[in-house]
């Protein structure tokens, strides 16, 4: 016979701890979702190129915030175009060319190939990183969490090497 019985944990710690658990794992869902969400407004031109217009840009100017150049189609159906814009990074530079996707409706252009689809996905990336911490330390699930990370990091990672 044990020299003192088990002490059951009051109702209150109970409700605590799973009001925790599901703030949480709320929070974290959340953080994901909003990374899908950001990185899908970018990724759908890239990754579903089916009936829209494929080319390439040579740049011929930046500013503070976008460069533009002159696309040359590569797709059926898509015309050559005097100017169309594609947003500035790091990975953009005057003189270079670069394959790309109009969006429709505008002279708006996306990077495309595997450069494009990995840069797309970026915002999840951090995403990834960021939700990783909120499951290490507010649900205490730590292999979750060293695989959100590791997850995040290497789509961070592949998108700066292609890009």
């Amino acid at each position: 016979m044990p020299a003192h019985a088990p002490a059951s944990r009051p109702a209150s710690v109970v409700v605590l701890r799973f009001g925790r658990f599901v703030a949480m794992g709320a929070v974290a869902v959340l953080i994901l979702v909003a990374g899908v969400w950001a990185s899908w407004g970018t990724a759908q031109h890239v990754m579903l190129t089916k009936g829209r217009e494929r080319g390439t840009v040579n740049v011929v100017g930046c500013g503070a915030e976008t460069c533009w150049g002159r696309f040359a189609p590569t797709s059926a159906g898509a015309q050559p175009r005097p100017r169309v814009v594609l947003e500035r990074s790091v990975a953009v530079e005057r003189g270079r060319t670069y394959a790309v996707v109009l969006k429709p409706g505008g002279a708006e252009a996306v990077r495309s190939g595997p450069a494009g689809v990995l840069y797309a996905w970026v915002p999840l990336g951090g995403a990834l990183l960021l939700a990783s911490v909120v499951v290490a330390g507010g649900l205490l699930r730590t292999r979750a969490a060293w695989v959100l990370a590791l997850s995040g990091v290497g789509l961070l990672t592949a998108a700066f090497v292609t890009v």
